[in-house]
């Protein structure tokens, strides 16, 4: 009887531990012109090819790669996989006018960098993104937000959205994104994680 009650709870703590601690983002009542951004935000998954208006802005990614790739050595060892990450990253963040490190802090906070992270309420991915949102702005296909870019690019949009939504104020939109606007855990775990991605 031990053995059996044993054995149950360390299946359910392994089963605890695959999964992410994110929020529950809502599904909220969007105005017509809001989802049709959304939904093309989203569209277009060529893969990320950055572009630099100067040899001084290429310098500038170059040096934060560099320093990112470094940091993140630990969690994503294969080098391959952790720049194709990385660079994606820079090009989804930039393309949603986010800071990429903060994008990063994010995902620390939602996934700690796991691409098949699951979350207690369902959501999937580097940046923990609920499946109602492929049905919202997507195709319904609930298994892309698996896939790296597909992830990213859901996210960075939505948490754009939000941003705007709260005219600007990242705290406000941080806990929204998270389904806990107006809690302080969540939007100072990601604002923490989000320094120690700062380019030196």
């Amino acid at each position: 009887m031990i053995v059996k009650r044993t054995l149950a709870g360390c299946a359910v703590a392994l089963a605890l531990a695959g999964a992410a601690h994110a929020g529950n983002q809502k599904e909220e009542a969007l105005a017509d012109s809001v989802r049709l951004a959304l939904a093309n935000a989203i569209k277009d998954a060529t893969p990320p090819q950055p572009t630099f208006r100067s040899e001084a802005e290429r310098q500038r990614y170059q040096g934060w790669l560099a320093q990112a790739s470094a940091r993140l050595q630990r969690k994503l060892p294969d080098a391959q996989t952790r720049n194709e990450f990385l660079a994606t990253v820079w090009y989804e963040a930039r393309r949603a006018g986010l800071e990429p490190g903060m994008v990063l802090g994010l995902i620390q906070v939602e996934s700690a960098y796991r691409k098949y992270a699951v979350s207690m309420v369902g959501a999937r991915g580097y940046m923990q993104v609920m499946p109602f949102w492929t049905n919202v702005i997507g195709d319904s296909n609930r298994s892309a937000l698996f896939n790296m870019q597909t992830n990213l690019r859901y996210g960075c949009a939505i948490l754009r959205m939000y941003i705007d939504m709260e005219a600007g104020n990242l705290y406000l939109a941080l806990g929204r994104y998270n389904g806990s606007r107006g809690r302080p855990e969540y939007p100072n775990a990601v604002l923490s994680a989000w320094n120690n991605w700062k380019v030196q």
